[in-house]
Parts: C-alpha cells; structure tokens; sequence
C-alpha cells in the first residue's frame, strides 16, 4: 500500500479532479491515505479533506516523516494521469518494481507533469520535488 502525497502548488484548484482519480485506487487497496502540501482556499481544502479523507501538512519532509507507508506516490496536483495508470501502478508494483517516474498528461515535452514513486528515506533525503524526481531521472514507468 502507498501514501499519496499531493502537492498543490499553484494547482489547488485541480485537487479535486486528481483526488477523485485517487479515490479508485483507494478502493482497490493500493492507496492507504493522501496527504496534501501547500495552500489552497481554505473552504476547497477543508471540503475535500471531508469528502475524501485527505489530510493537510505543512511541508513535502512534514508528510513524508507522517506518511504510514515506506513507499510514497508523490504527484503534483496538476496532473492528469494517463488511462490505464492504476493499472499499469499496481502490475508495477507486484512485480517488485522500485522507484519510477510517472508521467503525466498534458503540458508539452519538456514541461510534462510527473509524478514519482519512491521510498521514505529517499524523500527525507531530498525535500524538493524536483530535485527528488531529477535523482529518479531514467527510472520511467510507462502507465499508458
């Protein structure tokens, strides 16, 4: 089971979309809690935190040290995931897949969203989204 840990950025306002994709993956048993780092309108927060089950933290180190599994889904909230991904995750997984990159939908080449499967300690060790998806550079899951 993973923890999910959204990054709202500058995205608050597609945290719905991306949680709602979340929630499929929730009920198959693959994802077992979602946090969300950074701001939003409060009022959009506190509602999909009701509807949901999301919890807020403060920071990407804060909800990597709360999270309840060793292995993290860390996406921003900007992504469109591809058909087919919790598929393509889960078959992943279950053959012992390791750290991997996930890539998105949307935006061009070379400013395609992605999100990044990893284990605890590797994000506690580098903080930063994009720094921690450049040290996974290589390491591409294909979920489409």
């Amino acid at each position: 089971m993973l923890t999910v840990i959204v990054e709202a950025g500058d995205a608050a306002d597609r945290l719905p979309a991306l949680l709602g994709a979340l929630t499929s993956a929730a009920v198959d048993g693959l994802v077992r809690e979602v946090l969300i780092v950074g701001g939003g309108p409060p009022e959009l927060l506190a509602v999909l935190r009701e509807e949901t089950g999301a919890e807020l933290s403060a920071s990407l180190h804060q909800a990597a040290t709360e999270a309840r599994s060793e292995r993290l889904l860390l996406l921003p909230a900007s992504i469109r995931l591809k058909p087919g991904w919790l598929v393509a995750l889960g078959e992943h997984l279950r053959g012992g897949g390791g750290e991997a990159l996930m890539p998105g939908l949307g935006g061009g080449f070379l400013n395609r969203p992605f999100g990044v499967l990893t284990q605890r300690e590797r994000a506690l060790a580098h903080p930063d989204f994009k720094r921690l998806g450049r040290a996974l550079r290589g390491r591409t899951l294909r979920v489409a």
